[in-house]
């Protein structure tokens, strides 16, 4: 067989025979890496280790250190799954199996339900072929005969039909596994060192609730038993900071049947921390020179037709009602409102930038499956603005939006953060809206403000909206996970779609640039990031009860009631609790609330003015003067301080 050329990362260049195969040349550059490695790279392409190289390439041999390593393990992960399930359940019929963020998922069909004693022997059964030691081998198939074989498995024919070309690749796993899959894989199963099934729940066939209902299986996998057991810790911990779950436990919010799904109501509690979210934006908005506006939470659908969102955006807006002039659709986004208010009249030069600022309800349709608790709901509210500008003010706009970012996410204690910059192509699908001197403009803006703060943002080609580029900020929780979480994106389709102006020093008229910006997102996804990253225990400015005053006795209520007085006109959200119980079941039941301090006060107290001081986290911090206490608690508050 001829000879070709195979270039490595270092420049250097191997002449060897065709055919030769990625994990050979791995192994004569060093048994380490032979050992080591997960996939290859070849011409940009990822290839299996065991691929024959046909012709002249570049390679790279992807070990643990490459992220796309990791996906390619947990997609063989996936496989491994679904081998073992049709050794238990031969008559279940596949669907997909993906690699994930986190781990893998793969979907089934079958008639009875997978239940947790399934789960464990679905597991041991992929420990059993993990020993085996089988090989993942990719075949290549005529479509017509691919048809055939796949016959009594008709998603995956499905699949075929829609995706494949005349010859496809699948890969076995063994003798009586094969799967329609483009791969790669890693070479064999006793390769997949620590893995774990963690769910089952609902799917439907590619996500559409009119297709079969199917069984998603979901798991997690990492290249060492040690990642997977911090994993699982980590899984552990968030459980009990589900919001969902403290949301009840302390009385927040809840979703009521009788009013319907992703639908919010915030009881007492809740209400007061989102009162304190809210007034928090607005004065920050009032300090940055936004103007604070209204728009209706129902408009004319004809209004949608102009802004374009009834084009492109129908499938996820509530349906139009019929009203005696003409047809009405709930608002899913508050920028066409605040449009209208800038055209309302002609702009000069000089009134520009104009920033409108607005805490809106918008309500998006949402399918069932996908709702969670606060984090994605139908209808929200959206701490809204946009920034009206000329081009020559663009560059300092979109640094005080970012500047007004990353202050917001210190305010509530995240101090690690990420920022992304998404671009266009640079025109080649024809799938943005707008120039390319306005998609230079603006991607230059939203590049010199990175530069000007210091941010790392990453630029991710070709992740643009389709009518402007935009940064996204992340937000790293107590958890380390990452949080989707203010957005400041350029638009050039609104201001043409409605043919707004402004008068500029020439005295001629000219279309403004517009700015998108959301900086919590949503106030109801916010409140759910929040509850999880402090597991409930809010910090003091925004606790809902920030003390306890708890009397020893009936003959120290008078006492107890001029504490809380004291602790009220200090500004502190305060609850006496003068139940007839013992103040230990009271300690405990403000443990379980999670409320700051807890004070308790009985005859030495009342005759010193003091009180005796619990705190949540650190416990008894002993006796206290009351105006010290007061004065504390008032501090923390007029600080927002986030530390304990």
């Amino acid at each position: 067989m001829s000879s070709i050329q195979v270039t490595l990362p270092d420049g250097s260049v191997k002449q060897v025979p065709g055919g030769t195969r990625p994990i050979d040349i791995a192994k004569e550059i060093s048994s380490r890496l032979a050992d080591d490695a997960v996939v290859a790279r070849v011409n940009g392409q990822l290839y299996d280790l065991t691929r024959p190289l046909e012709a002249d390439a570049s390679l790279q041999i992807l070990t643990s250190k490459n992220p796309e390593a990791l996906e390619v393990y947990r997609h063989s992960t996936a496989h491994l799954l679904a081998a073992a399930v049709l050794e238990l359940f031969p008559e279940t019929k596949l669907g997909i199996g993906p690699p994930t963020d986190t781990g893998f998922f793969y979907d089934f069909q079958r008639e009875d339900p997978f239940t947790p004693e399934d789960l464990e022997a679905i597991e041991k059964r992929m420990w059993e072929i993990q020993a085996r030691d089988l090989p993942y081998e990719r075949q290549i198939m005529e479509k017509q005969r691919g048809l055939e074989l796949y016959k009594d498995q008709p998603m995956k024919v499905q699949l075929i039909t829609e995706k494949a070309d005349d010859v496809f690749s699948e890969y076995t796993l063994g003798p009586h596994f094969i799967d329609f899959c483009r791969g790669p894989h890693v070479p064999s199963s006793k390769r997949i060192k620590a893995f774990k099934l963690l769910s089952i729940s609902g799917a439907y066939w590619k996500g559409d609730e009119k297709n079969q209902k199917l069984q998603r299986i979901y798991g997690t996998a990492f290249f060492s038993a040690k990642e997977l057991e911090a994993y699982l810790h980590q899984l552990e911990e968030a459980k009990k900071r589900d919001h969902r779950k403290l949301g009840q436990e302390l009385d927040l919010f809840s979703i009521q049947e009788l009013a319907g799904p992703g639908l919010i109501f915030f009881h007492p509690k809740g209400g007061i921390i989102r009162k304190t979210i809210e007034d928090w934006m607005r004065e920050q908005y009032l300090k940055r020179g936004y103007s604070l506006v209204y728009t209706p939470h129902v408009m004319r659908a004809d209004l949608w037709r102009t802004s374009g969102h009834l084009n492109y955006y129908a499938e996820n807006m509530f349906k139009r009602m019929e009203l005696d002039d003409a047809e009405y659709q709930l608002k899913p986004m508050n920028c066409p409102g605040h449009i209208l208010i800038y055209a309302d009249k002609l702009r000069s030069y000089r009134d520009l930038p104009v920033r409108l600022g607005e805490l809106g309800t918008v309500y998006r349709y949402e399918r069932s499956g996908v709702m969670h608790g606060l984090l994605r709901v139908r209808g929200f509210t959206q701490d809204d603005a946009h920034v009206f500008c000329t081009p020559e003010q663009i560059e300092d706009e979109v640094v005080a939006c970012l500047e007004f970012a990353i202050d917001t996410l210190k305010a509530y204690g995240f101090e690690s953060y990420e920022a992304e910059l998404s671009t266009w192509d640079g025109g080649a699908s024809g799938k943005y809206d707008g120039s390319a001197e306005q998609w230079d403009l603006a991607e230059g803006a939203l590049k010199k403000a990175v530069e000007r703060l210091g941010l790392n943002a990453p630029v991710m080609a070709d992740e643009a909206a389709f009518y402007g580029p935009k940064i996204d900020m992340k937000l790293v929780d107590a958890l380390g996970r990452k949080w989707q979480l203010s957005t400041v994106q350029f638009d050039f389709t609104l201001p043409r779609r409605f043919g707004l102006e402004y008068v500029a020093e020439d005295g001629r008229r000219h279309q403004p640039l517009m700015v998108h910006r959301a900086l919590y997102g949503s106030i109801e996804r916010f409140f759910g990031i929040l509850i999880e990253h402090y597991a409930g225990a809010f910090p003091v400015w925004l606790a809902p009860v920030q003390a306890v005053v708890m009397p020893i006795t009936d003959r120290h209520n008078e006492y107890a009631r001029k504490v809380e007085a004291r602790l009220k006109d200090a500004g502190a959200r305060v609850h006496l609790d003068d139940r007839k119980e013992k103040v230990n079941l009271k300690i405990r039941e403000a443990q379980l609330q999670k409320v700051p301090y807890m004070l308790v006060v009985g005859d030495r107290e009342a005759e010193a003015e003091s009180v005796s001081v619990r705190h949540r986290k650190h416990g008894d911090l002993g006796s206290k003067p009351l105006d010290e206490v007061a004065s504390m608690i008032q501090d923390l508050i007029a600080t927002r301080a986030a530390a304990e």
